[in-house]
Protein backbone atom coordinates (compact mmCIF):
# COMPACT_ATOMS: atom_id res chain seq x y z
CA UNK A 1 0.00 0.00 0.00
CA UNK A 2 1.60 3.44 -1.08
CA UNK A 3 2.48 5.39 2.19
CA UNK A 4 -0.20 8.21 2.32
CA UNK A 5 1.31 12.34 2.18
CA UNK A 6 -0.05 15.39 4.50
CA UNK A 7 0.80 18.70 5.16
CA UNK A 8 0.19 20.34 8.25
CA UNK A 9 0.65 23.92 9.47
CA UNK A 10 1.74 25.13 12.88
CA UNK A 11 3.86 22.50 13.69
CA UNK A 12 6.16 24.40 16.02
CA UNK A 13 4.13 23.32 18.64
CA UNK A 14 0.47 22.26 20.62
CA UNK A 15 -2.00 20.86 18.28
CA UNK A 16 0.25 20.91 14.98
CA UNK A 17 3.33 19.22 16.32
CA UNK A 18 1.42 16.84 18.11
CA UNK A 19 -0.48 15.97 14.70
CA UNK A 20 3.02 15.65 12.85
CA UNK A 21 4.12 13.28 15.09
CA UNK A 22 1.16 11.34 15.80
CA UNK A 23 0.45 10.56 12.03
CA UNK A 24 4.06 9.60 11.64
CA UNK A 25 3.78 7.28 13.88
CA UNK A 26 1.32 5.71 12.09
CA UNK A 27 2.24 5.47 8.47
CA UNK A 28 2.13 8.91 7.17
CA UNK A 29 4.19 10.65 5.51
CA UNK A 30 4.36 13.81 7.37
CA UNK A 31 5.47 17.49 6.02
CA UNK A 32 5.86 19.37 9.31
CA UNK A 33 5.99 22.98 8.27
CA UNK A 34 6.24 25.80 10.33
CA UNK A 35 6.36 29.43 10.08
CA UNK A 36 10.43 30.12 11.18
CA UNK A 37 13.31 27.86 9.69
CA UNK A 38 14.68 27.29 13.65
CA UNK A 39 11.27 25.48 14.57
CA UNK A 40 11.86 23.19 11.49
CA UNK A 41 15.28 22.66 12.18
CA UNK A 42 14.60 21.16 15.38
CA UNK A 43 10.92 19.18 13.68
CA UNK A 44 14.45 17.69 11.75
CA UNK A 45 16.13 17.04 14.36
CA UNK A 46 13.71 14.49 15.71
CA UNK A 47 12.67 12.64 12.52
CA UNK A 48 10.41 14.74 10.73
CA UNK A 49 10.31 16.31 6.92
CA UNK A 50 10.30 20.00 7.75
CA UNK A 51 10.19 23.28 6.04
CA UNK A 52 9.09 26.90 6.26
CA UNK A 53 5.33 28.54 5.33
CA UNK A 54 4.06 31.73 6.22
CA UNK A 55 0.81 31.93 6.16
CA UNK A 56 1.34 36.04 5.22
CA UNK A 57 3.58 34.95 2.50
CA UNK A 58 2.18 33.94 -0.89
CA UNK A 59 5.16 33.36 -1.81
CA UNK A 60 5.98 31.00 0.92
CA UNK A 61 2.81 28.74 0.51
CA UNK A 62 3.75 28.48 -2.85
CA UNK A 63 7.75 27.43 -2.38
CA UNK A 64 5.99 24.79 0.76
CA UNK A 65 3.40 23.67 -1.62
CA UNK A 66 5.75 23.32 -4.11
CA UNK A 67 8.81 21.59 -2.17
CA UNK A 68 6.08 19.18 -0.62
CA UNK A 69 4.95 17.92 -4.48
CA UNK A 70 8.77 17.48 -5.30
CA UNK A 71 9.63 15.31 -2.78
CA UNK A 72 5.79 13.06 -3.39
CA UNK A 73 6.24 13.19 -7.35
CA UNK A 74 3.23 15.41 -8.04
CA UNK A 75 0.82 14.22 -5.34
CA UNK A 76 -0.60 15.04 -2.07
CA UNK A 77 -3.17 13.52 -0.12
CA UNK A 78 -4.33 15.52 2.86
CA UNK A 79 -3.84 18.89 4.14
CA UNK A 80 -4.42 19.94 7.61
CA UNK A 81 -4.79 23.84 7.73
CA UNK A 82 -3.53 24.48 11.36
CA UNK A 83 -1.43 27.53 11.90
CA UNK A 84 -2.89 30.64 13.64
CA UNK A 85 -2.64 33.20 16.17
CA UNK A 86 -4.21 35.30 18.54
CA UNK A 87 -4.76 39.11 19.33
CA UNK A 88 -6.38 39.31 22.64
CA UNK A 89 -8.29 42.79 23.16
CA UNK A 90 -12.00 44.65 23.14
CA UNK A 91 -13.10 45.08 19.78
CA UNK A 92 -13.52 48.79 20.40
CA UNK A 93 -9.42 48.71 20.57
CA UNK A 94 -8.47 46.82 17.57
CA UNK A 95 -6.93 48.97 15.21
CA UNK A 96 -7.56 48.22 11.41
CA UNK A 97 -3.75 47.01 11.31
CA UNK A 98 -4.43 44.32 13.93
CA UNK A 99 -7.22 43.29 12.30
CA UNK A 100 -5.20 42.87 8.60
CA UNK A 101 -2.30 40.90 9.89
CA UNK A 102 -4.15 38.11 11.87
CA UNK A 103 -6.67 37.86 8.79
CA UNK A 104 -3.68 37.47 6.65
CA UNK A 105 -2.87 34.78 8.81
CA UNK A 106 -5.97 32.78 10.06
CA UNK A 107 -7.73 32.68 7.06
CA UNK A 108 -6.28 34.69 3.46
CA UNK A 109 -3.19 32.11 4.32
CA UNK A 110 -5.69 28.99 4.92
CA UNK A 111 -7.26 29.80 1.94
CA UNK A 112 -4.77 30.95 -0.40
CA UNK A 113 -3.22 27.23 0.38
CA UNK A 114 -6.52 25.24 0.27
CA UNK A 115 -6.44 26.38 -3.51
CA UNK A 116 -3.69 26.00 -4.61
CA UNK A 117 -3.91 21.82 -3.11
CA UNK A 118 -6.90 22.02 -4.54
CA UNK A 119 -5.89 21.83 -7.85
CA UNK A 120 -3.30 19.38 -6.79
CA UNK A 121 -6.37 16.62 -5.65
CA UNK A 122 -8.42 17.07 -8.46
CA UNK A 123 -5.60 16.21 -10.62
CA UNK A 124 -5.31 12.88 -8.67
CA UNK A 125 -8.67 12.24 -7.93
CA UNK A 126 -8.70 12.25 -4.45
CA UNK A 127 -8.00 14.20 -1.26
CA UNK A 128 -9.12 15.70 2.33
CA UNK A 129 -8.67 18.93 3.23
CA UNK A 130 -9.21 19.50 7.40
CA UNK A 131 -9.12 22.98 8.33
CA UNK A 132 -8.57 23.49 12.54
CA UNK A 133 -11.49 26.11 13.80
CA UNK A 134 -12.07 26.51 17.25
CA UNK A 135 -15.29 26.69 19.67
CA UNK A 136 -15.07 30.14 19.06
CA UNK A 137 -15.52 29.64 15.27
CA UNK A 138 -19.33 29.69 16.31
CA UNK A 139 -19.70 30.69 20.23
CA UNK A 140 -17.81 34.09 20.90
CA UNK A 141 -16.36 35.03 23.94
CA UNK A 142 -15.21 38.67 25.14
CA UNK A 143 -11.83 40.05 24.73
CA UNK A 144 -11.04 37.66 21.76
CA UNK A 145 -12.78 39.06 18.88
CA UNK A 146 -10.02 39.12 16.24
CA UNK A 147 -9.93 35.11 16.76
CA UNK A 148 -13.49 35.17 16.50
CA UNK A 149 -13.92 36.69 13.71
CA UNK A 150 -11.15 34.88 12.12
CA UNK A 151 -12.87 31.54 12.69
CA UNK A 152 -16.09 32.34 12.19
CA UNK A 153 -14.84 33.90 8.95
CA UNK A 154 -13.07 30.40 8.00
CA UNK A 155 -16.26 28.46 9.46
CA UNK A 156 -18.00 30.25 6.42
CA UNK A 157 -15.72 29.68 3.73
CA UNK A 158 -15.20 25.86 4.78
CA UNK A 159 -18.87 25.37 4.74
CA UNK A 160 -19.80 26.78 1.22
CA UNK A 161 -16.42 24.98 -0.10
CA UNK A 162 -17.80 21.53 1.23
CA UNK A 163 -21.31 22.13 -0.19
CA UNK A 164 -19.37 23.21 -3.46
CA UNK A 165 -17.01 19.88 -3.33
CA UNK A 166 -19.89 17.75 -2.61
CA UNK A 167 -19.43 16.04 -6.04
CA UNK A 168 -16.10 15.83 -6.33
CA UNK A 169 -13.59 13.09 -4.48
CA UNK A 170 -12.25 15.61 -2.39
CA UNK A 171 -13.64 16.12 1.50
CA UNK A 172 -13.43 19.15 3.30
CA UNK A 173 -13.77 18.78 7.22
CA UNK A 174 -13.40 21.21 9.78
CA UNK A 175 -12.43 20.03 13.53
CA UNK A 176 -13.38 22.38 16.43
CA UNK A 177 -10.66 22.19 19.37
CA UNK A 178 -12.31 23.73 22.94
CA UNK A 179 -9.44 24.47 25.63
CA UNK A 180 -6.31 22.57 24.42
CA UNK A 181 -2.83 22.39 26.06
CA UNK A 182 -0.87 24.73 23.88
CA UNK A 183 1.06 28.48 23.41
CA UNK A 184 -1.13 30.56 21.64
CA UNK A 185 -2.13 32.41 25.06
CA UNK A 186 2.07 32.91 25.43
CA UNK A 187 2.26 33.72 21.52
CA UNK A 188 -0.59 36.16 21.41
CA UNK A 189 1.46 38.47 24.27
CA UNK A 190 3.35 40.25 21.34
CA UNK A 191 0.61 41.09 19.67
CA UNK A 192 -0.91 42.63 22.05
CA UNK A 193 1.55 44.65 23.39
CA UNK A 194 2.31 45.99 19.40
CA UNK A 195 -1.70 46.55 19.08
CA UNK A 196 -3.46 47.45 21.94
CA UNK A 197 -3.29 50.48 23.76
CA UNK A 198 -4.41 49.23 27.10
CA UNK A 199 -3.42 52.78 28.90
CA UNK A 200 -5.68 54.97 26.73
CA UNK A 201 -8.22 52.69 26.72
CA UNK A 202 -11.59 53.18 28.38
CA UNK A 203 -11.45 49.51 29.51
CA UNK A 204 -8.10 50.11 31.00
CA UNK A 205 -9.59 48.95 35.00
CA UNK A 206 -10.26 45.80 32.89
CA UNK A 207 -7.43 44.82 31.10
CA UNK A 208 -6.19 44.66 34.81
CA UNK A 209 -7.94 41.18 34.84
CA UNK A 210 -7.07 39.89 31.03
CA UNK A 211 -2.96 40.89 31.49
CA UNK A 212 -3.57 38.97 34.37
CA UNK A 213 -4.66 35.99 32.49
CA UNK A 214 -2.10 36.30 29.84
CA UNK A 215 1.00 36.97 31.58
CA UNK A 216 0.47 34.73 34.59
CA UNK A 217 0.92 31.06 35.00
CA UNK A 218 -2.42 29.53 36.18
CA UNK A 219 -2.18 26.10 34.97
CA UNK A 220 -4.83 24.26 32.87
CA UNK A 221 -7.79 25.90 32.15
CA UNK A 222 -11.19 24.18 32.86
CA UNK A 223 -11.84 20.90 30.58
CA UNK A 224 -8.40 21.43 29.38
CA UNK A 225 -7.14 18.90 27.27
CA UNK A 226 -4.05 17.87 25.90
CA UNK A 227 -3.07 18.11 22.04
CA UNK A 228 -3.85 14.23 21.37
CA UNK A 229 -7.07 15.00 22.14
CA UNK A 230 -7.10 16.75 18.45
CA UNK A 231 -4.84 14.48 16.98
CA UNK A 232 -7.52 11.62 17.89
CA UNK A 233 -10.27 13.27 15.91
CA UNK A 234 -7.47 13.97 13.10
CA UNK A 235 -6.70 10.26 12.55
CA UNK A 236 -11.07 9.94 12.10
CA UNK A 237 -11.25 12.59 9.93
CA UNK A 238 -8.57 11.33 7.22
CA UNK A 239 -9.07 7.87 8.17
CA UNK A 240 -12.54 7.13 8.09
CA UNK A 241 -14.47 5.75 4.78
CA UNK A 242 -17.12 8.51 6.13
CA UNK A 243 -15.31 11.49 7.84
CA UNK A 244 -17.98 13.95 9.92
CA UNK A 245 -17.61 16.99 8.19
CA UNK A 246 -17.12 18.67 12.08
CA UNK A 247 -15.74 17.39 14.40
CA UNK A 248 -16.24 18.39 18.36
CA UNK A 249 -13.02 18.20 20.68
CA UNK A 250 -13.33 18.98 24.60
CA UNK A 251 -16.59 19.42 26.80
CA UNK A 252 -16.94 23.46 26.47
CA UNK A 253 -17.23 22.56 22.71
CA UNK A 254 -19.99 20.30 22.90
CA UNK A 255 -21.98 22.52 25.54
CA UNK A 256 -21.71 25.55 23.27
CA UNK A 257 -22.69 23.30 20.32
CA UNK A 258 -25.67 22.18 22.32
CA UNK A 259 -26.68 25.44 23.52
CA UNK A 260 -26.55 27.04 20.49
CA UNK A 261 -28.90 24.75 19.24
CA UNK A 262 -31.46 25.20 21.73
CA UNK A 263 -30.83 28.59 23.31
CA UNK A 264 -32.03 32.20 22.49
CA UNK A 265 -29.69 34.72 21.87
CA UNK A 266 -30.44 36.35 24.58
CA UNK A 267 -29.68 33.26 27.08
CA UNK A 268 -26.88 32.65 25.11
CA UNK A 269 -25.52 36.37 25.35
CA UNK A 270 -25.97 35.75 29.46
CA UNK A 271 -23.98 32.42 29.30
CA UNK A 272 -21.07 33.55 27.43
CA UNK A 273 -20.74 37.50 29.42
CA UNK A 274 -19.83 35.45 32.22
CA UNK A 275 -16.90 34.39 30.82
Amino acid sequence: MTQKSILITGCSSGIGYDAAHGLKARGWRVFATCRQEADCAQLRSEGLESFPLDYADESSIQTALDECLARTGGTLDALYNNGAFAVPGAVEDLPRAALREIFEVNLFGYHDLTCRVIKVMRAQGHGRIINCSSVLGFAPMRWRGAYNATKHAMEGLTDTLRLEMFSTPIKIILIEPGPITSRIRQNSIPHFERHIDTENSARREQYAQLKKRLYDDRGPDTFELPASAVTKKLIHALESSRPRPRYYVTTPTHIMGALKRVASTRVLDKVLAKF
